[in-house]
C-alpha cells in the first residue's frame, strides 16, 4: 500500500501554485517504484533529463544490459542505443505520469526528452529531432527540450507551430528569456493559422538559477571589496525574479489575449539548476526564494529532501521584489561585473556540458557494444575478450 501524503513544505509549494518537477530519471527509478511513489507521497508532478542525467543513468550498466545486448545482437549502433534506451525510458515515466495528466488538464505530469546537444546551433536538424522524438516517444505527455541558442529559436517557432510542447532549456538572461516567449507566440500564431487546437500545445521556459550565482560569485571574490561582497549570492535569485515580471508582462495584453481566446497556454518559467552548489548558501533557498503562481520548479532529489526536511515556504515569495533585484543588477554593474560577458560564458559552458556528457555516453555505449561482440568470440577461441 502506497503511504499516503502528508502536509509538509512540499505541500504548501504546490498550495503556492508551484509544480515540483524531479530533475532526474533512470531505469532502476522505473523498475524499483521509486518514482511511483514519490509522485504518490512527494507531490512530483513531472520529470525534467538532460544528456548528463542520461549519462549518469546508464553508468548503471546492470539495469540497462539485457536491452544492450539485444540491441548490439541486431547490430545497432551507438546513436541508436542511446535514442532507443533513452526514449524507452522517457515513455516508460510518461506512462506514469499519465494520472497526474489527466488531473492537472494536461498541465503537469509531464516528462521531457532533449535533442542531441551537437544539434544546438543547428536549427533545421533541431526540428528533425524535434519531430523523431516526438515520433518515437508517442506520448501526449512528452515534451521535447530544445536549447534557446539563437538557432534554438525559430527551432521553437516550427515545432510549436507544428503542434509539438516544447521545454525551451538552457535560458541564462533576461534578452534571450524574453526572445523565447516571443518565439513561442509566434509558433501559437503558426499552430492557429494551421488549423492547429492551441489547448493540446504546451510549453515550459527553463530559466537556470545556480550556476549564475557561481559565475558572479567567482567574479565578485576577483574583484574585492565590501561593496562586491555584500552581492555575493544576490544574482541568480534577482535574475529569476525579473525573468518572472518579464513573464507577467509578455502573457497580458492583446497579442496573448487574442491566443488565449483561441485556447492557448500560458509558456510557464521553469526555474532549473536549483541545487544549491556552493555550501556556504542555504540548501533550500532557489526554491523557497523563487515561489509564485504558475511556475514550476525542477530539482534533484537531495534539494526536494531538503525543501521537505527544512524548507520554509512563505507564500509568493517573487512579487513585490522587482525593483529590489533590479537594484542588484545596476550594483553589479557598479562594481565592474560585466552581465553581458556572464551570459556568454555560462551558455557557452552549459552547453559544452552537455556535449560532454553526450560524447561520455556515446562512448561508453561503444564500449559496452564491443564487450559484447567480444563474447561470441571469447565463447569460439577461449580467448577472454580485451578490458
Amino acid at each position: 500500500m502506497t503511504t499516503p501524503r502528508r502536509p509538509s513544505a512540499l505541500s504548501d509549494l504546490a498550495d503556492a501554485g508551484v509544480s515540483l518537477w524531479l530533475d532526474d530519471l533512470s531505469r532502476p527509478r522505473l523498475q524499483s517504484g521509486n518514482l511511483e511513489k514519490l509522485i504518490a507521497t512527494e507531490y512530483i508532478v513531472g520529470v525534467t533529463t538532460n544528456p548528463s542525467i542520461f549519462h549518469a543513468a546508464l553508468g548503471d550498466g546492470a539495469s540497462y544490459r539485457t536491452q544492450l545486448h539485444e540491441l548490439a545482437a541486431r547490430g545497432a549502433d551507438a546513436d541508436g542505443v542511446v535514442r532507443t534506451v533513452t526514449t524507452d525510458d522517457v515513455r516508460g515515466a510518461c506512462d506514469l505520469f499519465t494520472p497526474v495528466f489527466e488531473h492537472t488538464g494536461h498541465v503537469d505530469g509531464r516528462v521531457s526528452i532533449e535533442v542531441d546537444p551537437r544539434l544546438a546551433h543547428d536549427t533545421a536538424a533541431t526540428i528533425a529531432q524535434a519531430r523523431e522524438l516526438t515520433k518515437l516517444v508517442d506520448r501526449p505527455n512528452v515534451l521535447i527540450k530544445i536549447p534557446a541558442t539563437l538557432a534554438g529559436l525559430p527551432a521553437i517557432t516550427a515545432v510549436i507551430a507544428e503542434g509539438i510542447s516544447v521545454n525551451v532549456t538552457l535560458i541564462f538572461f533576461l534578452d534571450r528569456y524574453a526572445a523565447v516567449m516571443d518565439a513561442y507566440l509566434t509558433g501559437l500564431e503558426q499552430a492557429l493559422s494551421n488549423g492547429h487546437d492551441l489547448s493540446g500545445i504546451h510549453s515550459v521556459a527553463s530559466f537556470f538559477v545556480s550556476r549564475v550565482d557561481t559565475e558572479v560569485d567567482r567574479r565578485l571574490e576577483a574583484i574585492g571589496g565590501p561593496d562586491a561582497g555584500a552581492l555575493l549570492g544576490e544574482a541568480a535569485i534577482a535574475n529569476a525574479r525579473l525573468a518572472y515580471q518579464a513573464y507577467e508582462q509578455t502573457f497580458t495584453g492583446y497579442r496573448w489575449g487574442t491566443l488565449a481566446a483561441a485556447g492557448a497556454n500560458k509558456q510557464r518559467p521553469l526555474w532549473a539548476s536549483t541545487g544549491v552548489k556552493d555550501p556556504t548558501f542555504d540548501d533550500t533557498r532557489y526554491v523557497v526564494e523563487l515561489v509564485a503562481p504558475g511556475t514550476v520548479n525542477t530539482a534533484p532529489e537531495k534539494t526536494i529532501d531538503a525543501v521537505r526536511d527544512h524548507g520554509i515556504i512563505r507564500g509568493n515569495t517573487i512579487d513585490g521584489t522587482y525593483e529590489q533585484a533590479a537594484s542588484v543588477f545596476s550594483a553589479l554593474e557598479a562594481v565592474g561585473v560585466d552581465l553581458p560577458d556572464v551570459f556568454a560564458v555560462l551558455e557557452t559552458e552549459g552547453l559544452a556540458k552537455f556535449d560532454q556528457s553526450w560524447a561520455e555516453l556515446l562512448e561508453s555505449v561503444s564500449q559496452e557494444l564491443g564487450r559484447f561482440d567480444a563474447e561470441p568470440r571469447q565463447r569460439q577461441t577461449g580467448t577472454p575478450p580485451q578490458t
